[in-house]
């Protein structure tokens, strides 16, 4: 049996896997990974076949248990293989080491697969950022420049004095502060989410590990990406034209304002973002296990395991086109009516100079003062007619594009 030991040999030497013969030397059992495989050989003094061995393979992910071909070859004579069944069981060997590497993340590896990760989030936020940039303008016009015209007339003054590309004003800006921001919150959010899965063990995540992941996450993506969010506002307030474009903007703050200044209202804006992704995830993904769990979710389910490898990206989305629309746009809707007063607070505090700079609660207090609670939301109907297209647009394209790239889970 000198060809079958080199085969042996060769598929040992290949990974390492955890070995274990039995007593009689004639069963072989390996592991590797969420592969078990035994190999029972029958020698000439066994009552089985003379020369033949028996192949059982077990595939163990999560809960499931999934049992291989069973396969009897006939050895030639002398327990020897001929070359062509040993070319052949090469062949089938490559495959096997093929399939292990897909099942271990793709063939990309982990970084590759965290690039692609990231892409998805960022390819999320430039496609919906840039189709509510006009919605997004008008909501920062109510909120950083104090406008007090209503919403019909700012459009008409916008379009009088600017044209039509001035609802894309900061547009470019928006996106090189959303693109990183949106990328790293996604990405983040199903990080912290499946190492909590994998920490208690459960079958599926907790309602409280959705709401603690997506704060986990919310609050990530703001250190990260507060100096870009800063630089676009002091470009949006009043005199920002005159600084130059980013770089300009950049460079007087540092400046004249010191490098803190590029992390003003970090801590109103960890307040907010905090719960904001706790709600923004968290909602959606409620609503998204409670459709799965749901008949017409299970059947969908199952259809969609039945037409593997025929269906293109849009029928693989789990929760289909429209739900995903909807849900999204719910769950950015909810996140933004909770923790609207804390970005007003934040926005108000990154466009203060060193000199008469105020706590976030005096700020607050203050905007009370002047304007009564109603400040406090300040351009939050111009606000959530951009939430809704963008949550939407945001979580269908992100979902979308997790197909397309192949995405693993984290």
């Amino acid at each position: 049996m000198r060809g079958l030991e080199l085969w042996f040999n060769e598929l040992i030497a290949s990974e390492s896997h955890d070995l274990r013969f039995t007593n009689d030397s004639t069963t072989i059992c390996f592991a590797s990974g969420d592969l078990f495989e035994c190999f029972v050989l029958f020698s000439a003094d066994s009552p089985g076949p003379i020369g033949g061995f028996l192949s059982v393979s077990l595939t163990i992910k999560g809960s499931e248990v999934g049992f291989g071909q069973e396969s009897t070859e006939i050895l030639g004579q002398n327990g020897e293989k001929s070359e062509e069944d040993e070319e052949e069981e090469a062949v089938v060997l490559e495959e096997v080491r093929k399939e292990e590497k897909l099942r271990r993340g793709g063939g990309g590896g982990g970084a590759m697969n965290t690039t692609k990760h990231l892409w998805a989030g960022a390819v999320a936020a430039m496609v919906s950022r840039t189709f509510v940039a006009p919605l997004e303008r008008l909501k920062l016009e109510y909120m950083v420049r104090g406008e007090q015209k209503n919403l019909f007339e700012l459009i008409k003054a916008i379009a009088a004095s600017q044209g039509l590309k001035g609802f894309w004003k900061g547009n470019f800006v928006n996106i090189l502060r959303t693109a990183p921001f949106k990328a790293i919150n996604f990405y983040a959010y199903d990080t912290y989410r499946n190492q909590l899965l994998r920490m208690s063990g459960n079958e599926e995540t907790t309602n409280f590990e959705r709401f603690l992941a997506g704060a986990a996450a919310g609050i990530t993506a703001t250190v990260l990406c507060i100096p870009m969010d800063t630089i676009r506002t002091k470009m949006v307030a009043p005199g920002g034209e005159a600084l130059g474009g980013v770089i300009g903007a950049f460079r007087y703050m540092i400046q004249n304002e010191g490098f803190f200044s590029l992390y003003k209202g970090l801590v109103p804006s960890i307040i907010s973002m905090a719960p904001s992704g706790a709600v923004f995830y968290g909602v959606y993904d409620i609503l998204k296990s409670a459709y799965l769990h749901s008949p017409e979710g299970r059947k969908r389910i199952q259809h969609m395991k039945e037409q593997v490898g025929e269906l293109n990206a849009f029928e693989q989305l789990e929760l289909g086109t429209v739900r995903t629309l909807i849900y999204g746009a719910i769950a950015g809707a909810c996140s933004e009516a909770a923790t609207y007063p804390f970005e007003v607070v934040r926005r108000q505090l990154q466009m203060q100079a060193r000199e008469t700079k105020m706590s976030a609660l005096a700020t607050c207090v203050k905007l009370v003062d002047q304007g009564g609670v109603p400040a406090l939301y300040a351009g939050l109907i111009p606000s959530l007619l951009q939430v809704l297209p963008s949550a939407a647009i945001s979580y269908f394209v992100y979902e979308f594009m997790k197909i397309v790239l192949k995405v693993e889970s984290t």
